[in-house]
């Protein structure tokens, strides 16, 4: 039987810690991770682990400025038609892989077509949800080519739109363009050490299980300001172990110490600790398939009994912000959300709740222990990250505890944007037309006041459903060493090329 004494007094759950290498050359950026990416192959990868190192070795056709808006990348300027139908991308004419092979505009129209072609990716719409003809390549209804992706000359591109969509430059910063010539050579191995291409600031050098290593790209077009040299990247899953390592001085920078010792690792790191405002949601994904939680009545009184303060409080010291809301508040418009059920709920007898060691198995115990006191018995299965995703994928769930952290994404409204038609995060068997009118409607507007209203709107729709049950607005917090210096208080210190070793 869950209780939450218990679950209090028991340790994380801890997994493989990677070790150090005392050997680390003195000009090598070192940092910890809770774990690596699926793949090196942003049409391959999911893990958040995959977005953060993409933005070290992959250009996108948009980029990044430092304080997080759009800056120019792969493209230096662009421009929309009056009908807002049409985007035309002029690239840079000195654009080069890291093997020094041209990059032009044929590899930008060509690797558009493989992320959305479902032969070649794990394809979903993501950010090409507007693409003319973009569903129905996705669909097998037509092929890649016919997607609104067209090469106007070798540097200049055209993206045909079904739909308006002022914000396309800034979805763009994470479209990353592939090495067809290198892809054509090797296949899926073109992402091995000794054969991967790429156009970001860093490519590896080596890979394991447990590490990677990244060298300067010398034709990065930004190169000239790349200061650090080498970056070594170990996975160390364990909460508590990442951070002991980075206080013994064996790494530069780490993600994510123990969410219930903040208090305890901010008093003893000092300055070295640094808290973010972040675009992260802690949730719980609930199967509409299944039928003991398709009424909304049964999944907002599950939501009701969740006890949030204490799971604010003791996995998260208090410094992640309870919340039944998907979009945090931007201001004091916002109306409270009533979480009483529209209706008397029957409530399952039994769910199972899918989640993955740690923090999110914390949460699962205790949201179990909530249940229990409703009537409700929570059954956990708790797997790996790939295992759950592909569960999830499959339908093969009742409830999962799920989260997503949209990075460097700071507009509050990105974060609806994972359950809109074609999300990442759309999987979990809900339909709603209202909703996916009202998506498209805020995706379209270029006006913030608009897009705003819009957006608020659409999350109306979905939480008066209680599609989804949020918990918690995390923060985000990295533990930064004295010797780095290049980062922001206000951005998370995820683009290491602006980073410094201070006795360089």
């Amino acid at each position: 039987m869950f209780s939450r004494r218990a679950l209090i007094a028991a340790s994380a759950a801890t997994g493989l810690a990677a070790c150090a290498r005392t050997d680390t050359p003195a000009d090598m950026l070192r940092v910890a991770i809770e774990t690596l990416p699926d793949s090196l192959d942003p049409a391959l990868g999911e893990f958040a682990s995959a977005a953060l190192v993409y933005k070290q070795i992959h250009a996108g056709l948009t980029d990044y400025a430092p304080d997080g808006s759009v800056a120019p990348g792969i493209a230096t300027r662009w421009r929309v038609a009056p009908d807002g139908l049409s985007w035309v991308f002029a690239l840079r004419e000195d654009a080069r892989w890291s093997d020094s092979h041209p990059l032009t505009a044929d590899d930008v129209v060509w690797s558009a077509r493989r992320l959305v072609d479902p032969q070649q990716s794990f394809a979903n719409l993501g950010d090409f949800f507007a693409v003319a003809n973009a569903r129905a390549v996705l669909a097998g209804e037509m092929p890649p080519e016919a997607m609104g992706f067209t090469a106007l000359d070798d540097h200049t591109i055209e993206v045909r739109l079904d739909t308006p969509l002022g914000l396309l430059p800034t979805l763009m910063r994470e479209f990353y363009p592939f090495p067809r010539h290198a892809i054509d050579a090797h296949g899926r191995d073109w992402i091995r050490p000794e054969n991967i291409v790429t156009a970001g600031a860093y490519t590896v050098t080596a890979a394991s299980q447990m590490s990677l290593d990244l060298a300067k790209n010398p034709h990065y077009a930004g190169a000239a300001g790349v200061a650090i040299e080498r970056i070594r990247i170990d996975a160390v899953r364990d909460a508590g172990t990442r951070t002991r390592m980075f206080r013994a001085g064996e790494y530069d920078l780490a993600e994510k110490p123990p969410g219930n010792q903040i208090g305890y690792w901010r008093e003893r790191l000092g300055e070295r600790f640094r808290s973010f405002d972040a675009p992260i949601l802690r949730y719980l994904k609930v199967n509409h398939a299944r039928p003991g939680l398709a009424p909304p009545a049964t999944r907002q009184a599950l939501s009701a009994a969740i006890d949030r303060d204490f799971i604010a409080a003791n996995f998260f010291d208090n410094t992640a912000s309870i919340t039944h809301r998907i979009i945090p508040p931007t201001d004091g418009m916002m109306a409270p959300v009533d979480q009483r059920p529209t209706t008397d709920p029957a409530l399952p007898g039994r769910v199972e709740i899918r989640t993955v060691p740690g923090v999110s198995e914390q949460i699962a115990i205790a949201i179990a222990d909530d249940w229990r006191r409703i009537g409700v018995e929570a059954v956990l299965l708790v797997s790996y990250p790939t295992d759950l995703y592909q569960a999830v994928d499959s339908g093969d769930f009742d409830i999962a505890v799920a989260s997503f952290n949209r990075g460097l994404k700071a507009d509050p409204f990105f974060m609806l944007d994972p359950f809109g038609p074609g999300g990442f995060a759309a999987n979990f068997n809900w339909d709603s037309p209202d909703f996916a009118a009202a998506m498209e409607m805020a995706r379209r507007e270029s006006d913030p006041v608009v897009r705003a209203i819009a957006y608020r709107e659409a999350e109306r729709i979905l939480l008066a459903d209680q599609a989804v049950i949020p918990l918690l607005h995390e923060r985000a917090h990295w533990l930064v060493s004295d010797g780095i210096t290049g980062t922001r208080p206000d951005i998370q210190p995820m683009l290491w090329r602006d980073l410094e070793i201070a006795h360089l």
